[in-house]
């Protein structure tokens, strides 16, 4: 029989992309989602693209009640992969309360009824906001990195439901966990049927672009061309989603299917850093679209420079960050094109 994988948040970004390679693996998925930052239709592009619906209930993880019911309904959840968030380090500044709530309850709610429904796993959506700014002997980032106090609401509510985890686990409960530490996910699928749908103006660099360069916004802002990078820009490592999303059908096969340590860590990137700048560059030569930017002031809260070393997760996970950023790169600016098309953007 085919293992059921609870995914909550699985209308977002890297969750619907996510439901798709679990699906394509073999697995059956329910997704559960608030809408708060997604809509149902992506239900349907799922569907278009792997040929199979996944189950879908509209549930806030927050409310225990119905996350209850969720697992009433679908008795033979084995495992969950957990990305329902609040993620936008800006807006977690202003309404703190709002992040510590949404990402820090929805949690505990999930651990709680995990042991009552048998459910084996969890695959937790964590980030490399838990590094801060590395050292430089720490570049690039393993997974033995120091944990670095967080610059933001949104980044220590990663560091503690990390902690939360850990502790539960050690505490006995009979569940194993894998934290995945991502990088910076861009790009979609390679239908252009789902994609990277931010509501308002994009906190992300990618949509940023793309929507600069379709004419939506008036142009890209670089923040801060003074740092100690070669041109100055800040550096991240860029992974594509798709690529990203198959890390978690990786991690979630060796949470059911392996005797590995009740909980792992592994860093998921590419390896490379890559500049905005080098970003800017690199979308005008994928696409052969000039994008107008400027050079804007530092903003606060940004980190210099970062990316991975993901040597573990290639070695023990068996993934590998495959695609090029410019294949990256090209299927962020198909989508752009399609929601225009479609009159959506």
């Amino acid at each position: 029989m085919k293992q059921t994988i609870l995914v909550t948040g699985g209308t977002g970004f890297i969750g619907s992309h996510t439901t798709v390679e679990l699906q394509n693996a073999g697995y059956e998925v329910v997704i559960i989602d608030n809408l708060s930052n997604s809509q149902a239709n992506v239900v349907d592009g799922i569907e278009k693209i792997t040929g199979i619906r996944p189950a879908f209930e509209q549930v806030d993880c927050c409310d225990k009640d119905a996350l209850d019911a969720v697992f009433t309904k679908y008795p033979n959840i084995s495992g969950i992969i957990h990305f329902a968030a609040s993620k936008a380090v800006g807006e977690s500044v202003e309404k703190p309360l709002l992040y510590y709530r949404n990402n820090i309850v929805s949690l505990v709610n999930l651990l709680e009824l995990m042991p009552k429904y048998n459910v084996k796993g969890i695959i937790f959506s964590s980030s490399c906001t838990v590094y801060g700014q590395p050292d430089p002997e720490h570049l690039p980032v393993s997974e033995d990195a120091p944990i670095k106090p967080a610059e933001s609401p949104y980044g220590n509510t990663k560091q503690i439901n990390e902690e939360i985890i850990r502790d539960t686990i050690n505490s006995g409960m009979p569940i194993k966990a894998i934290l995945l530490r991502y990088f910076n996910p861009i790009g979609s699928h390679p239908t252009a049927i789902i994609g990277e749908m931010p509501n308002g103006v994009p906190m992300n660099l990618i949509p940023y672009v793309t929507q600069t360069a379709i004419g939506i916004r008036e142009e890209l802002k670089v923040f801060g061309n003074d740092y100690d990078t070669p041109d100055g820009t800040c550096i991240r490592d860029y992974i594509y989603v798709v690529d990203l999303a198959k890390a978690h059908v990786k991690a979630m096969t060796r949470v059911l299917d392996t005797d590995n340590a009740a909980l792992e860590v592994f860093n998921v990137g590419t390896g490379k850093g890559v500049s905005t700048k080098e970003i800017v560059d690199a979308f005008e030569s994928a696409t052969g679209v000039k994008l107008r930017w400027t050079y804007a002031p530092r903003r606060a809260g940004d980190i210099e420079k970062v990316w991975a070393d993901p040597k573990k997760a290639n070695e023990v996970l068996g993934w590998k960050a495959e695609t090029s950023l410019e294949d990256t790169l090209k299927s962020a600016w198909k989508w752009q094109v399609k929601l225009r098309e479609e009159g959506i953007q």
